[in-house]
């Protein structure tokens, strides 16, 4: 089963009215837009995700709903290319929930859990490296930059050098753990859990998530009408940290100009924070779902 962290929040800061546009960038299993879909009887809805069988999951629910929305195959990257080839102007509410969904972690055979043996995979297409070809083709050096600047790992090197030593015996995701614990040894692997932050470190390398993050957020911002909101579920700091400063730059008087009587349009602020500090699950939420721990929600309004 999967369950949408921070759902009734996320819903309620959209202000949806009926008739209005709305985007879910990351459909997912259809949590957060079934609720989005229910309140726009005479409005549209449109829905990105890279994943298959998100997709077609996604489609069956919501078409129980009703008909008024659209479903793309792609990475929510191409999110203002798609809309205008579709002649969508401007859009009421965009939301992104950056985690990634209990089907997708529970199946092994998808490679992103450190809990379940399965392939190194971690591609949520089937297109582009996985995380195999990243440990075999990927150089000692490069290994350790990406486990240092996306999992924030103080041991990788130690890490990188002996997945890199052992590589040709690394075909699953067990093996890998194994790796790391015997780089590390058992009391720092115990203590600190390095895996976690690997496993973290080449799901974002092998799917790009903090570029495309970055090229999204300024085409959201500019996709939306004045009084259009964007909510946005982070799970982990780097995620957090791109998005707040995203949304600080697009909020304030661009310094260029600061202190001039007549701030000319150009510089003026696209967007007003609706919360200054991201909004956190309840404790009700964190008892039902662990995994949630860790989202924090920024949301902003267009000015």
């Amino acid at each position: 089963m999967h369950y949408s962290v921070l759902k009734n929040e996320l819903i309620e800061s959209l202000n949806i009215k009926d008739g209005g546009i709305f985007v879910d960038a990351t459909i997912g299993y259809a949590g957060h837009s079934k609720e989005i879909l229910k309140k726009i009887p005479n409005g549209y809805l449109y829905g990105f995700d890279q994943d298959e069988k998100a997709v077609e999951y996604s489609t069956k629910e919501l078409s129980k709903i009703g008909n008024n929305f659209k479903i793309f195959k792609t990475n929510f990257v191409n999110l203002k290319k798609t809309l205008e080839e579709e002649n969508v102007g401007l859009i009421d509410g965009i939301i992104f929930d950056l985690g990634f969904s209990s089907p997708q972690i529970d199946d092994e055979a998808r490679g992103f859990s450190f809990m379940h043996d399965g392939p190194l995979d971690m591609r949520m297409s089937s297109e582009g490296l996985s995380a195999k070809d990243i440990i075999d083709t990927y150089s000692e050096e490069k290994l350790a930059s990406i486990f240092f600047r996306y999992g924030e790992e103080k041991l990788s090197k130690v890490i990188a050098k002996n997945i890199k030593k052992n590589c040709k015996k690394i075909d699953t995701t067990l093996e890998l753990v194994e790796a790391i614990k015997s780089a590390t040894g058992a009391n720092y692997f115990y203590k600190n859990h390095p895996e976690r932050k690997i496993f973290q470190a080449l799901r974002i390398e092998v799917n790009d998530e903090l570029t495309v993050l970055e090229k999204v957020l300024p085409d959201a911002i500019n996709l939306l009408k004045k009084g259009g909101r964007i909510g946005v579920i982070t799970f982990h700091s780097l995620e957090d940290r791109i998005v707040k400063n995203i949304f600080r730059e697009n909020s304030e008087v661009d310094e260029l100009v600061k202190g001039l009587v007549e701030v000319p349009v150009a510089y003026k602020p696209k967007i007003k924070l609706i919360n200054k500090k991201p909004i956190l699950p309840s404790e009700k939420e964190l008892e039902e779902n662990s995994r949630s721990r860790s989202a924090k929600l920024r949301i902003i309004e267009r000015i």
